[in-house]
């Protein structure tokens, strides 16, 4: 039997930057991405703490080091800059793996740097 667990977490990111005119995704900071194990083009759910949206859509690398939360596209209308948002990654694991089993989270200050790792 296969699971649909929870991947990737970044916690209470705030978003930084809204785009509509750009053609879709959410651009996230390279070093945020790399911390929870996240790849460019990998499918992502957003939840907006702010307003309750959640949406789903892919993720594309923002430059490192900037805290870079950017809506884009169509996702610019689910949201503002300053609104805090839970954004996670979920995959299928097959019962073998679970046994060591632990999903990449990362908690973030205000400004979207690394404020830790949850031990779950």
């Amino acid at each position: 039997m296969q699971r649909y667990m929870l991947k990737s977490k970044l916690h209470r990111a705030t978003v930084t930057e809204a785009n509509l005119d750009y053609e879709g995704s959410l651009t996230i900071d390279r070093d945020l991405m790399r911390a929870v194990g996240l790849m460019q083009f990998e499918k992502i759910k957003i939840y907006n703490i702010n307003n309750g949206e959640r949406f789903d859509t892919y993720a594309i690398e923002g430059e490192p080091g900037g805290g870079q939360i950017c809506l884009n596209g169509a996702a610019a209308r689910k949201g503002l800059v300053g609104d805090l948002v839970i954004i996670v990654s979920y995959a299928l694991y097959d019962e073998r793996e679970l046994a060591d089993f632990a999903p990449r989270i990362v908690l973030l200050n205000p400004d979207n740097s690394i404020k830790g790792h949850c031990a779950c």
